[in-house]
């Protein structure tokens, strides 16, 4: 592959062809097809803030 048609995959890091991805539903960041076809919706960096804990909200009382 040539440098030009070349993304590396935000998820696993390997090198795909840019054609043959998807973007990330949180960034829009490169996805690989074998990642999307596996489930990876998400890049490393938008995986790690969705799992973040968060905070319990209660509802107001009455």
């Amino acid at each position: 592959m040539t440098a030009t048609d070349a993304m590396e995959c935000r998820a696993c890091g390997r090198e795909e062809r840019a054609s043959e991805g998807y973007p990330c539903q949180g960034c829009g960041t490169f996805i690989c097809q074998p990642c999307n076809m596996r489930g990876v919706l998400l890049c490393k960096k938008c995986q790690e803030a969705d799992t973040a804990p968060r905070p319990i909200t209660r509802p107001a009382a009455q």
